[in-house]
């Protein structure tokens, strides 16, 4: 079977769990893309590129499933098209690859993002429907298209997809890292003086692995499930981090009212300066707003899905950073 994005973070935890079942891999990287995460691993490499259809075709001969996990997962893109040309196009593109080779089964990697949250922090579940106009920032909005242009083809084509949701993953091998992974290494470096008033589902990078197994054993076509953990507030999830650390919580509570200009300062800084993405950026201050909490009930209830303690996952990560020298 051939897997996209297993060069990186969710990806490389999904490879590993699907390796461990005693399945056959092959993995799609691009070109230039960062091999680390498959160091030893006993998996197949196709070079492509999900804006290439042609590739795609080559990738997938012979398989007889798909897991597309890959996504340009960024708060702050200074190229906001890029996205959109990999979240939605490339979506489209590796389905169309997988229908035209005859794959009989393809798990599909979305996101919490692409879902509706509640009022007063009450977790939301997989009905909780939104739309693109809904959406805050670039990475949300693409993703919300590209989940939509899923269902279409499933409903329209009767291609066989089943997706899953994860919430917020945490763990080890997050390489880049991802932005939550950057929250975590700045608490844990005692990089982080204060906190805002929010939330969000935490869940082991390598449940969510599970999970997508899971989906893939026992999902239905044209379903969706959450693959969730626990829904900590910010200042619990400092608080569980700061043994792991050494350093101490925060507890300086900032109003986003305060956080938003420093943030458009962070980006302005970061577009003069042609650097990376800013530790603050306006699109997660305005996400911040809200408590993104979310129940993984149906995944536990249809396919058996059990997430261990977000404490576990927040250790195994700040463990990771550590012994990769990150918090040098």
């Amino acid at each position: 079977m051939l897997i996209t994005g297993a060069s990186g973070f969710v990806g490389s935890a999904v490879l590993r769990q699907l390796l461990s079942c005693g399945h056959e891999m092959r993995a799609l990287v691009r070109p230039d893309s960062d091999l680390r995460n498959l160091a030893k691993l006993e998996v197949e490499i196709a070079v492509g590129d999900l804006r290439n259809p042609a590739s795609l075709d080559q990738a997938l001969a012979g398989c007889r499933a798909l897991f597309h996990v890959a996504a340009d997962y960024r708060l702050w893109v200074p190229r906001s098209a890029e996205m959109y040309e990999t979240n939605v196009e490339g979506t489209k593109n590796i389905l169309l690859a997988a229908a035209r080779r005859g794959v009989e089964r393809i798990v599909y990697t979305s996101s919490v993002a692409t879902l509706g949250c509640l009022p007063c922090g009450s977790p939301a579940n997989e009905t909780a429907e939104a739309t693109p106009a809904d959406m805050i920032g670039h990475y949300k909005r693409s993703k919300c298209l590209a989940e939509i242009e899923v269902r279409r083809l499933v409903s329209v084509d009767s291609l066989p997809v089943v997706i899953v949701n994860p919430s917020t993953p945490v763990g080890p091998r997050d390489i880049k890292p991802t932005p939550t992974g950057r929250m975590i290494l700045q608490a844990a470096r005692g990089r982080m003086p204060a906190f805002v008033d929010t939330g969000l589902n935490f869940v082991h990078v390598d449940d969510v692995a599970k999970g997508h197994v899971l989906a893939f054993e026992r999902g239905v076509v044209g379903e969706r499930y959450i693959l969730g953990g626990q829904n900590m507030t910010l200042k619990e999830v400092l608080n569980e981090l700061a043994p792991f650390t050494g350093h101490p919580a925060p507890s300086v509570c900032l109003p986003h009212d305060l956080m938003l200009p420093i943030a458009y300062m962070a980006e302005a800084f970061a577009w003069m300066c042609r650097s990376h993405e800013p530790l603050l950026t306006v699109d997660g201050v305005r996400l911040s707003k809200k408590k993104m909490f979310f129940s993984d009930e149906k995944a536990r209830k249809d396919l058996g899905y059990t997430p261990g303690p977000a404490c576990e996952a927040l250790r195994d990560a700040v463990e990771w950073f550590r012994e990769k020298g990150y918090l040098r």
